[in-house]
């Protein structure tokens, strides 16, 4: 579950937009002003910042500027909210650091749609790092997965499946976010379809004695457990 921090000063403005974010499946942190907003960044970094330009205080333009200078922050994603409509402004807010500018009044459609294709265009920054978990090595640079040296057979689906699992362990991930993550959200497919893939996965890693680290969460979709002992 992506974890996503509102800063927005207005009350009814922020709780509409945690309220559908919330819907759609994330988790969704408010903060009324810059300050507050550095806080929960210094807590725990979020997937990424829906962050309004005017802020009582701090401007959301100087926070971006900030986060874009810091080493910890420097890759945060992050959507300007604005009334300010100029061409100027919105040049302003993505030479700050912005990676998405969004003009006040907007549809919750056209916010979705904003965050999602945000997510997407930063998670292939990560893509090129090997990732290992209880043994279970994944490595996007040379398509490999392996156990102990010993390789695993797997198809490209499975291998975009697994991936996302590993980079999201310990989370438990609904059928609908998994299609949209892994599928893209462009992609009208049934859901049962993840059933399918999960299956053929589980069995690809049944060679390792891994397919119990692919657990079915019952109600809520699946989640990969980096305890050994709970996949032995």
């Amino acid at each position: 579950m992506s974890r996503v921090l509102v800063v927005e000063d207005e009350a009814a403005i922020a709780e509409l937009i945690a309220l559908n974010l919330r819907h759609a499946g994330f988790e969704v942190v408010v903060a009324p002003d810059g300050e507050a907003a550095q806080n929960e960044v210094d807590r725990v970094l979020p997937d990424l910042v829906l962050l309004d330009w005017m802020l009582p205080g701090t401007s959301g333009l100087n926070l971006a500027k900030r986060w874009r200078g810091q080493q910890r922050t420097k890759d945060l994603p992050v959507i300007m909210l604005t009334a300010r409509a100029e061409e100027t402004d919105k040049v302003a807010g993505l030479d700050a650091g912005a990676d998405d500018y969004l003009t006040k009044p907007f549809s919750t459609q056209e916010l979705m749609a904003r965050v999602r294709a945000v997510l997407r265009r930063k998670a292939p920054q990560a893509l090129d790092s090997a990732v290992e978990i209880a043994g279970l090595r994944l490595d996007p640079a040379t398509r490999r997965v392996s156990c102990d040296e010993q390789d695993v057979k797997i198809g490209p689906t499975e291998f975009k499946l697994l991936h996302f699992f590993m980079t999201h362990p310990e989370r438990v991930h609904s059928r609908a976010q998994l299609l949209d993550r892994v599928w893209g959200d462009h992609v009208f497919i049934e859901e049962r379809t993840v059933d399918v893939h999960v299956k053929r996965l589980r069995e690809a890693l049944s060679a390792v004695q891994r397919s119990q680290m692919i657990e079915t969460v019952r109600g809520a979709g699946y989640r990969l457990t980096q305890q050994l002992a709970n996949a032995a």
